[in-house]
């Protein structure tokens, strides 16, 4: 398969500071530039490099090298040389599938296929919807291997189409070979909207325009949980963006569910989801900042039998860590207030500058201090298909609380 022409790469040989390669041989995939203390030859994006121990000067891993990115070397293997070729990718994809097939076996055709650094693959993310695989590169590193990445995945995932999705940074640096956000590189794409089904609820996603690859799969099995505990009750769904908890709720058979975000196309789309299923309960919208939204709510003594409450990335740069803890406090002080007594209160984040023992602490801090008291249902991180292998991966969690 050729989405674009062969690209040659050639061998670096790098050794690291003695802290950077005691991280390799915790198999930490990123080597930032100033770890490197040796480096044979100047490299182009996708360059192989092989990482050698100080000392001994034997093998330690090998990755692909990213002139534009302070993590100048992303790893793929670790331990043993092995060659980076078509076969060693299919080894991986297929490892990565494998991982994968118990969501399979459930009635959802929809779900991450490659998760970068935590399937070995670094900045390269594969999203199924339905017979429509979508491929996000972050890094020029995977040009010169596309053409197999692309092969392999579609032969295990019998997809029929092909999207490739860019990210802003690649896009602004180097050579694109042609390659647009956004193209199709393989087979025929009906529609951009592409309808998927998540356990057994209809879903659909923009795959040319929409965020990330087309829509957010990662909460999957929380949108199942609260689907499952909204029978009969009211549920409030906060930055609901295309109303993913809502939908479930209200496939979960909820009497009334309000979608509250600040974009009012999402919240089109949260209702354009709604109407691809059968419910009978009721779905209103409500067009607002979540902050000042939930202050109205309290303020017209408005109460739900389960509040959620999943806001984007609060801290994408360390400096924003302080101010990402004090919106999560706000928060839960806010959604302790709208849930009835005896009711379910669900707080998640996607920070992953906020490690989850800080998320947690804080959520329960400050459902306290509002002079409710709760007991810890469960708490849960990443669906199946988003495995994590380091600490950075690790970014999901959720805590579902019962306020008394």
């Amino acid at each position: 398969m050729n989405i674009i022409p062969n690209i040659p790469v050639k061998t670096i040989a790098i050794k690291l500071r003695p802290s950077a390669e005691k991280m390799v041989k915790r198999r930490h995939p990123w080597i930032f530039e100033d770890s490197i203390i040796k480096q044979n030859k100047e490299g182009n994006p996708g360059d192989l490099v092989v990482v050698y121990d100080n000392k001994k000067n034997t093998f330690l891993a090998c990755g692909l090298y990213d002139p534009y990115s302070p993590i100048r070397v992303k790893l793929l293997h670790y331990g043993k040389p092995v060659k980076i070729n078509k076969e060693w990718f299919e080894a991986i994809i297929l490892k990565a599938y494998e991982l994968r097939k118990p969501l399979l076996e459930t009635d959802t055709n929809s779900y991450r296929l490659l998760f970068g650094e935590n399937d070995h693959l670094p900045g390269c993310i594969a999203d199924v919807y339905d017979g429509v695989l979508v491929i996000k590169l972050y890094s020029q590193i995977w040009f010169p291997y596309l053409n197999y990445i692309v092969e392999h995945l579609v032969a295990i995932s019998c997809c029929i189409t092909v999207v490739l999705r860019l990210s802003r940074l690649l896009q602004s640096k180097g050579e694109l070979y042609d390659l647009k956000d956004g193209r199709v590189i393989y087979g025929v794409l009906e529609e951009d909207v592409v309808v998927f089904r998540e356990h057994g609820v209809l879903f659909s996603a923009n795959v040319i325009k929409g965020h990330k690859t087309g829509y957010f799969l990662d909460h999957r099995h929380n949108r199942k949980r609260v689907g499952e505990l909204a029978k009969e009750k009211t549920v409030l769904d906060v930055f609901s963006y295309a109303g993913g908890f809502s939908v479930h709720a209200l496939a979960g058979g909820a009497n009334e569910v309000v979608s509250l975000d600040i974009s009012k196309h999402a919240l089109n789309m949260a209702k354009e989801n709604v109407n691809l299923n059968t419910c009978s309960g009721k779905h209103n919208i409500i067009v607002a900042d979540a902050f000042e939204g939930l202050q109205n709510l309290i303020n017209t003594n408005k109460k739900f039998d389960i509040v959620v409450i999943d806001p984007p990335s609060f801290a994408k740069r360390e400096n924003e860590i302080d101010k990402a803890k004090t919106s999560y406090a706000r928060l839960a002080r806010l959604g302790a207030q709208l849930v009835v007594k005896n009711g379910l209160l669900v707080l998640a984040s996607c920070s992953s500058r906020v490690i989850k023992e800080d998320f947690f602490k804080i959520s329960e801090d400050n459902i306290l201090s509002t002079g409710r008291t709760f007991e810890v249902l469960e708490k849960t991180t990443h669906d199946i298909d988003h495995p994590i292998i380091f600490a950075e991966g690790a970014y999901l969690k959720c805590g579902y609380y019962r306020v008394h």
